[in-house]
């Protein structure tokens, strides 16, 4: 086995990458910057190279740094992981996912109590955003990415994928008991929801429109241009449906509780194709035993 340098050597250089500052690490590790200094030259040595640009500021990681941080600061969080769960005598640690925040609000967190009964010790750290996190650079341990095909920026297995459906809340429409002609719909103020332009099938009204024309003998109204609001984020869209404020093209993944309990109604047998939710994390991650719990939870909880 390859000689390791001592440990105080590494966890001055993780501390000091993750802060990129001598002084944020003294502080932290309760050293004095010189001390970190001192620490990461002897690390250099150790190595044959620079691990960090000390000038000019503010201090970056050099390419041999950048490669070494990423390994060092998992298998830093591993070890201590694996000390907390000897102690406890039952798995630990924190586990960081990431999924947009439709999916984080709408189907993650309402399960997340189930999750803490069967994995008490093994905390669940989530990060909702619609930005891509790098799981490479360790911004995540895992992702659930909402995309059409398998992401490859990691091991992706599908946990579900979705179809769009026109629904309204019978606050608004009343109690249908026959699906709506695109006609009808036209008579109630229309709720879109944003998606990227360079999507040309994204699940909206005017998606929606070309399926009813090719399926519709009468005439099919421009919907598209009679939506009367508009939001950025897809959840914002859903609670308004579900508030009766007009209907919207939702996801059944995301509105499953409410479909089913009759709060929100299916208004035409017309869908759309949605989009696969897939579990993704790095290849290789050191936490792999408590992602793949995660995964199996995950995948009961559908």
């Amino acid at each position: 086995m390859e000689r390791l340098p001592p440990l105080t050597e590494l966890r001055a250089f993780e501390a000091a990458a993750r802060h990129l500052s001598f002084k944020g690490a003294a502080a932290e590790l309760s050293v004095t910057p010189t001390a970190i200094s001192h620490q990461i030259r002897l690390l250099e040595e150790h190595c044959g190279q620079r691990l960090f640009r000390r000038r000019p500021r503010p201090l970056t990681l050099t390419r041999a740094g950048e490669q070494l941080f990423p390994v060092l600061r998992d298998g830093l969080e591993a070890f201590a992981e694996a000390l907390a769960s000897v102690r406890a005598g039952a798995a630990s640690g924190r586990l960081r996912v990431t999924a947009t925040n439709a999916f984080a609000a709408r189907w993650l967190v309402p399960r997340l109590p189930r999750w803490r009964q069967l994995h008490p010790r093994l905390t669940i750290q989530l990060v909702g955003t619609d930005s891509v996190l790098d799981l490479q650079a360790g911004e995540a341990d895992v992702a659930i990415r909402y995309a059409r095909t398998p992401p490859s920026d990691g091991d992706a297995v599908e946990l579900v994928r979705d179809t769009f459906h026109v629904v309204g809340s019978p606050s608004l429409v009343g109690k249908v008991r026959t699906r709506m002609r695109p006609a009808d719909l036209a008579r109630y103020p229309l709720i879109e929801a944003e998606w990227p332009p360079t999507d040309r099938e994204a699940p909206n009204w005017h998606r929606w429109e070309v399926a009813a024309r090719a399926r519709q003998k009468a005439a099919v109204p421009r919907l598209a241009s009679l939506a009367a609001l508009s939001f950025r984020e897809e959840l914002h869209a859903i609670e308004a449906v579900i508030a009766g404020q007009g209907l919207g093209i939702c996801s059944d993944v995301l509105i499953g509780p409410e479909l089913a309990a009759g709060t929100l109604l299916r208004l035409s047998d017309i869908t759309l194709p949605g989009y696969g939710f897939y579990i993704v994390h790095r290849t290789g991650h050191p936490k792999e035993a408590s992602i793949r719990a995660f995964a199996r939870w995950a995948q009961a909880a559908l």
